[in-house]
């Protein structure tokens, strides 16, 4: 006798197929699902990282700055400390400049000659006297070009006089002339 099979053998082999397609799909679904966690974990760990080192970076920049700060302050104060030393360098030189000043208007001051003021505005003086002759007074210029203390002497002012009271000097005179110390001269000019 024959054998039928009256089984839907297609029919089963069609859900068997369907079965193993599910069976594949949802195993490759699960690697799927794997990988994107795994992908997201890698992601999220090299974003902790990165922030783990910008966080580094911020505190070394935070270091820097108050060091920039610092540095900043410092050179203010060196500053302020390089003003006062000049200050005090400047009082230094000029401090024993009126004796050295009255030295040299002693030192060039020729005879026939008899000075009445001197007046110091600044720098500037201004020295005013009798003179027997025009010719004392250019000597008496020549003497405060050659002084170390005396510069730039400017003649202002030679009047003859016809004065009793100053026989033998009839001339009246104003210059004017620079105080500085030698070689500050041409510093201040």
């Amino acid at each position: 006798m024959a054998k039928i099979n009256l089984l839907p053998w297609r029919e089963n082999l069609r859900q068997q197929r369907q079965k193993n397609f599910l069976a594949s799909l949802a195993v490759a679904a699960l690697v799927a699902v794997g990988l994107v966690l795994l992908a997201n974990m890698g992601i999220n760990n090299q974003i902790s990282g990165q922030e783990n080192r910008n966080n580094f970076l911020r505190g070394e920049i935070r270091k820097l700055d108050s060091a920039i700060a610092r540095i900043e302050r410092l050179e203010r104060t060196r500053d302020d400390l390089i003003q006062r030393k000049n200050v005090i360098e400047r009082l230094q030189i000029n401090r024993s400049l009126m004796v050295h000043l009255f030295n040299q208007l002693a030192e060039t001051l020729p005879e026939g000659i008899t000075l009445n003021s001197v007046r110091q505005t600044g720098q500037q003086l201004t020295i005013s006297g009798t003179s027997e002759s025009e010719s004392r007074v250019s000597e008496y210029m020549r003497n405060i070009e050659a002084a170390e203390w005396l510069h730039s002497p400017t003649l202002r002012i030679v009047v003859r006089t016809d004065s009793a009271d100053r026989p033998g000097q009839p001339h009246r005179f104003e210059l004017t002339a620079r105080v500085a110390a030698p070689g500050q001269e041409d510093e201040e000019r």
